[in-house]
């Protein structure tokens, strides 16, 4: 999945921008993620997790990677 150049490939660029936006209600980004990304939920949030720890992605993107760090790490606090 990785392109040369240690640059994330478009699908994974996708992923993240998807996660730095705002949804408009329930139901409204797992129906883009299907029409647009043309991806199964389940499969966007399985590498949204693998991109969390890439440092490709901290470079992208790193408001976003770090926020979902710090979200993943209150959840695991809490269990």
């Amino acid at each position: 999945m990785t392109e040369e150049g240690g640059r994330l490939t478009e699908t994974e660029a996708a992923v993240l921008a998807y996660e730095g936006r705002t949804w408009p209600g329930p139901g409204a980004k797992e129906r883009a993620i299907r029409e647009v990304l043309g991806m199964h939920p389940v499969r966007y949030y399985q590498l949204l997790n693998a991109l969390m720890d890439d440092p490709r992605a901290l470079v992208h993107a790193p408001g976003t990677v770090n926020r979902l760090r710090r979200l993943r790490e209150a959840q695991r606090a809490r269990r």
